[in-house]
């Protein structure tokens, strides 16, 4: 389990390198929710996301082979992004495997950082085709299975819990499940009261069949978000969110786009569906905990184009 020690040597390794993004109050979506909210804005963290900071202290602790070796990793898309911009910085060559529904955007970012780009049919692929140029040589550096990244992850939550006001739910979105572990240990160890809930869309819902299952296990991807679309979580993850997460909701891809276009209408930020997904959350969790409650939302990135989402409230009705 990563422990908070760890974390706050994390959060100054990589000092130089990321930033320290806001955390404010809302009243935009005060007023939508009815409740005081507060939102860390990732989205204005460096590439667009929190990814940055789990790759910056990876890619920080690499010994002279392994950076010499060069990196590789799996993406749908933003720790692609993040681990392409910040090898770059760094000097080190990496090599990024991602679906071939990883949106075009990303792809291109990750190009243009200067990383090899490899595509593959789905996830289940593009891990097989990672692990398989990691037995080639390069250093592998896994999206969320490593404590390490887990740590530079939980950097969010050191954040929020020194910024924020009086909190009584946290908000974060789950993929493989590395933000909300390094979020949640960073959490209970500095605002041991709060409750921490996890978000899933529904075809991507590795944390919550795991909680379920007792364990991490294989699941059918068919969500639209491909951010949060792990095959699987890892066992690392798993011990966190099991141990530190009050309970792992699960959204339909409809409503996580139309979390996205309230973001947009109401709070004034950019946010792409898979920190929209904390929107119809948050309304489940106000109807379960009542009067009083008091949230801050992980607002996790901000990679998603106009195209896209134009696109996806075509799609769902939403426009």
């Amino acid at each position: 389990m990563i422990g908070l020690s760890e974390i706050e040597a994390t959060a100054e390794r990589i000092a130089g390198h990321v930033v320290r993004t806001p955390t404010l109050p809302s009243p935009g979506l005060t007023a939508l929710f009815g409740a005081p909210v507060t939102v860390k804005l990732e989205v204005l963290q460096r590439t667009g996301s929190f990814k940055a900071r789990g790759a910056a202290a990876k890619l920080l602790a690499l010994n002279e082979a392994e950076r010499a070796a060069g990196v590789v990793a799996v993406s749908g898309g933003n720790h692609g992004i993040a681990l392409a911009v910040m090898a770059a910085a760094l000097h080190v060559e990496a090599t990024v495997v991602m679906p071939r529904s990883a949106p075009a955007r990303s792809v291109g970012i990750v190009r243009e950082a200067g990383a090899s780009v490899r595509l593959t049919d789905g996830m289940d692929e593009a891990f097989e085709l990672a692990h398989r140029l990691r037995d080639e040589g390069l250093t592998l550096i896994h999206p969320f299975d490593d404590p390490v990244l887990i740590a530079g992850q939980g950097t969010v939550g050191l954040e929020l819990a020194a910024d924020a006001g009086d909190l009584t739910d946290v908000l974060v979105s789950v993929g493989g499940g590395a933000l909300i572990s390094g979020v949640a240990a960073a959490l209970r160890a500095r605002r041991p009261g709060v409750r921490i809930w996890g978000v899933e869309t529904e075809g991507a819902e590795a944390m919550s069949r795991a909680l379920a299952a007792g364990g991490p296990v294989p699941v059918a991807l068919s969500s639209i978000v491909s951010t949060l679309s792990a095959p699987s979580v890892s066992r690392l993850t798993y011990d966190h969110v099991s141990a530190l997460v009050d309970e792992v909701l699960v959204v339909p891809d409809r409503e996580a786009v139309r979390g996205t276009l309230d973001f947009a209408e109401h709070a004034k930020v950019w946010a792409e569906p898979a920190a929209g997904c904390l929107l119809p959350a948050a309304r489940r969790v106000l109807e379960r905990v009542g009067d009083g409650a008091r949230l801050a939302l992980v607002v996790c990135g901000g990679n998603a184009t106009t195209g896209d989402v134009a696109a996806w409230a075509e799609r769902f009705g939403l426009r």
